[in-house]
C-alpha cells in the first residue's frame, strides 16, 4: 500500500480566534495601504538606479571605495567590551526572507550598508559582472539583457539581492546546468572582523573563505562586492508547456524525464534544455516545462505565438501554466527578461492568499499594475500575534532532496502538509575540493543517476508556499511540527532547508543538516568568533536574551556540535 493510499489523519476543527478575521480581511490594508507604498517605492528605487547608471564605472568604483572605507572604520569603532555582536542595518521587517530575523531585536553593533546598491561594472570581455550587495535581481536583469547578457542564474523574483543570494540561498531554471547562484560567483569582496579588506577566489590565499561564505548568513565577514559570472543569451525564451498525470511518482519521474537524459549525456546541450521548472497542481496532475533561449528572428516567424507575460494584465504566470492540463503541451515564446520575472507579480502563488480576487481579470486590468506588494511592508503591517499566526497556519519553505528522492519529498509533502502547487527546480550540487555546509552525498558518482554526472549530484529544490490542505478547511494544524517533522525527513535523506525560512532547527540538528568543518575553521582563522553571530545563532527562532547574547560575544570556539559529518 503506498503512501498515498493511507487516509490522512482526521482532524478535529479548529475554533477561529479574532487573528483569523484579521487575516480575511487584510486585504483592505494591502490595497488600500501597502500597494499604493509598494508601487511608490518601486519607482524611487528605479529613479535610484537610473541615477546610478548615468554614473561612469569609474566614478562608481570610486564611490565604492569610499564606502568600504567607512565600513571599516565603522567596525573599528566597536568596543568589544560593551557593544554586541556585528550585523547590518537593515530593519528586520525589509528582509525578503520569512525568517523572523530576532537577532535584531537584541542588544547588537549595527554597520550601515544601505549605499552598497550599484553595478560596479559589466565587463563583456572577462563574461563578469561586478556588483553590490544590495544590487538586486530587477536591476541587473535590466541592466544586461539588452546587452543580450545576463547572470548565469538569475533568481526569478525582483527584489532578491545578490547578497541575500549569496550568504543564503539562490536558485532559478538554469540552476541544473550552473548550480545555486553562489556556485556562479567567481570572487568576493570581505571586510573581515578587523576591518581587513580581502579579495576571495577559489585558487588565492583566501579560497577557504571564497568556499565558506555561501551559506554563511553574513557571519564571516562583511559582502560589499561581488564579481559573478555572465552568459551570452537571445532575446526570447522557448518555453514548452508539457502536462504530466498519474501518481506523484509519475509526476517525479516525467519532471526528471524533461531534463535528464537517461543515457547520461547530462552535460550535452542538445539533449538539456536551458531552463527547468514543474509545477504540481495536485497529487494527480503537474505541468513541466522546459525552455531554450531563441533569437527575435525565431520568435516572429509566421506560426509562432509570442505571450509578453510581463503585462500588468496578463494571467498570473502559474495558473497559465496550468491550462496545460487542459489545452495539452503547447509552445510559446516569451521575452527573455519578461521570463526572468514570471514569478514576480503573484509571489509564485502567495498572492492568492494576500489578495484572493487579484488574480481576476477586472483587478489585473485596473489594479494589477500596482502589483506585487513588497513583501518587506507586507512584514512591517503585520504584528506579533498575525506574524505567529502565519508561522503555524502557513508554510513557506523550501526542501532540497536529491533529484532521485523527489518522488519520495512529493509524497511527504502530501501526506503531512497537503500544499498545493509545489514547485520543482533542479540544480546542480557540485563537489567542491573543500566540504562546504553543503555537499552532495558521499559516493554519488559512482550510482550515475539519472541527471548526476560525475562531477555534481542532483538536486532538487520542492518549493512549498501555500496554506496546507487542513488549515484551508478549517482544521486543527500544528505548522512548527511540521516544520520539525520536515526538517528531520531531510536530515534523514541527506537534504537542506535554506535559512530564509522559519527553522525549528536546535543546535544539534542544526549541524546534522549541514556540515560545519569548514565554517568553524574560517570563523577562528579570520577572528568572527565573538565579533560575528554564529550561523545558527542568526538562524535560531526566538527572541535572543541578554544571556545568550553575552555568551556568543564571549565565544572563544565554535559550537561543539560543528563537527564534519562522517
Amino acid at each position: 500500500m503506498s503512501d498515498l493510499e493511507v487516509p490522512l489523519t482526521e482532524r478535529p476543527k479548529r475554533k477561529k480566534i479574532w487573528v483569523d478575521y484579521f487575516v480575511n480581511f487584510r486585504w483592505i490594508i494591502v490595497i488600500f495601504v501597502v500597494l499604493p507604498i509598494s508601487f511608490t517605492l518601486y519607482f524611487l528605487t528605479y529613479l535610484g538606479d537610473v541615477k546610478s547608471e548615468m554614473k561612469s564605472y569609474k566614478k562608481r568604483q570610486k564611490e565604492h571605495d569610499e564606502n568600504v572605507k567607512k565600513v571599516v572604520k565603522r567596525l573599528k569603532e566597536r568596543n568589544p567590551s560593551k557593544d554586541g555582536l556585528v550585523c547590518t542595518a537593515r530593519k528586520p521587517w525589509i528582509a525578503v526572507g520569512m525568517r523572523n530575523v530576532d537577532y535584531k531585536r537584541a542588544r547588537h553593533f549595527e554597520v550601515d550598508l544601505s549605499a552598497f546598491r550599484n553595478i560596479l561594472e559589466i565587463d563583456k570581455e572577462r563574461m563578469i559582472a561586478k556588483v553590490e550587495p544590495l544590487v538586486n535581481m530587477g536591476q541587473i536583469s535590466r541592466a544586461t539583457v539588452p546587452m543580450n547578457l545576463s547572470l548565469a542564474v538569475v533568481a526569478e523574483l525582483d527584489d532578491l539581492t545578490v547578497g541575500g543570494l549569496i550568504n543564503g540561498y539562490g536558485i532559478e531554471g538554469s540552476s541544473h546546468i550552473y548550480g545555486l547562484f553562489s556556485d556562479t560567483v567567481v570572487a568576493y569582496e570581505i571586510v573581515l572582523a578587523d576591518g581587513q579588506v580581502v579579495r576571495a577566489t577559489k585558487d588565492n590565499e583566501y579560497s577557504d573563505l571564497f568556499y565558506a561564505i555561501p551559506w554563511s548568513q553574513g557571519t564571516l565577514g562583511l559582502l560589499v562586492s561581488a564579481e559573478i559570472k555572465l552568459i551570452h543569451i537571445k532575446e526570447y525564451m522557448k518555453l514548452t508547456y508539457h502536462p504530466v498525470k498519474g501518481s506523484l511518482k509519475d509526476l517525479a519521474q516525467g519532471y526528471i524525464d524533461s531534463f535528464a537524459p537517461k543515457d547520461g549525456d547530462q552535460d550535452n546541450p542538445d539533449k538539456v534544455p536551458d531552463f527547468v521548472e514543474a509545477m504540481i497542481y495536485n497529487p494527480h496532475e503537474g505541468v513541466m516545462m522546459t525552455g531554450r533561449y531563441a533569437s527575435k528572428e525565431e520568435a516572429k516567424q509566421k506560426g509562432n505565438k509570442i505571450n509578453s507575460v510581463g503585462w500588468w494584465f496578463k494571467p498570473w504566470f502559474y495558473q497559465h501554466a496550468q491550462t496545460a492540463l487542459k489545452r495539452g503541451e503547447f509552445v510559446e515564446y516569451i521575452p527573455t527578461r519578461e521570463y526572468y520575472h514570471r514569478h514576480t507579480r503573484c509571489l509564485y502563488w502567495e498572492g492568492k492568499l494576500i489578495l484572493p480576487f487579484a488574480d481576476q481579470f477586472w483587478f489585473r486590468y485596473l489594479l494589477g499594475w500596482l502589483m506585487p506588494p513588497k513583501v518587506s511592508l507586507l512584514k512591517a503591517t503585520q504584528g506579533e500575534a498575525i506574524r505567529n499566526y502565519y508561522h503555524e497556519m502557513h508554510v513557506i519553505q523550501d526542501m532540497l532532496v536529491p533529484l532521485y528522492k523527489v518522488g519520495d519529498a512529493l509524497e511527504w509533502v502530501h501526506r503531512e502538509m497537503e500544499v498545493y502547487p509545489i514547485w520543482l527546480c533542479p540544480h546542480k550540487l557540485f563537489r567542491l575540493p573543500i566540504k562546504t555546509m553543503i555537499y552532495p552525498e558521499p559516493g554519488f558518482e559512482t550510482h550515475r543517476r539519472q541527471g548526476d554526472t560525475s562531477y555534481a549530484q542532483m538536486y532538487t529544490d520542492v518549493g512549498v508556499y501555500y496554506a496546507p490542505g487542513p488549515v484551508l478547511r478549517g482544521e486543527v494544524f500544528d505548522g512548527a511540527e511540521a516544520v520539525r517533522r520536515m526538517e528531520q525527513w531531510l536530515i534523514e535523506n541527506h537534504g537542506f532547508q535554506p535559512q530564509y525560512a522559519v527553522s525549528e532547527l536546535n543546535e544539534r540538528s542544526f549541524w546534522r543538516m549541514f556540515d560545519g568543518g569548514l565554517y568553524e575553521e574560517a570563523r577562528k582563522k579570520y577572528k568572527a568568533v565573538g565579533t560575528f553571530m554564529s550561523v545558527y545563532y542568526k538562524c535560531k527562532k526566538g527572541r535572543k536574551t541578554e544571556k545568550e547574547v553575552q555568551e556568543a560575544e564571549q565565544a572563544q570556539v565554535e559550537t561543539p556540535y560543528a563537527e564534519l559529518d562522517p
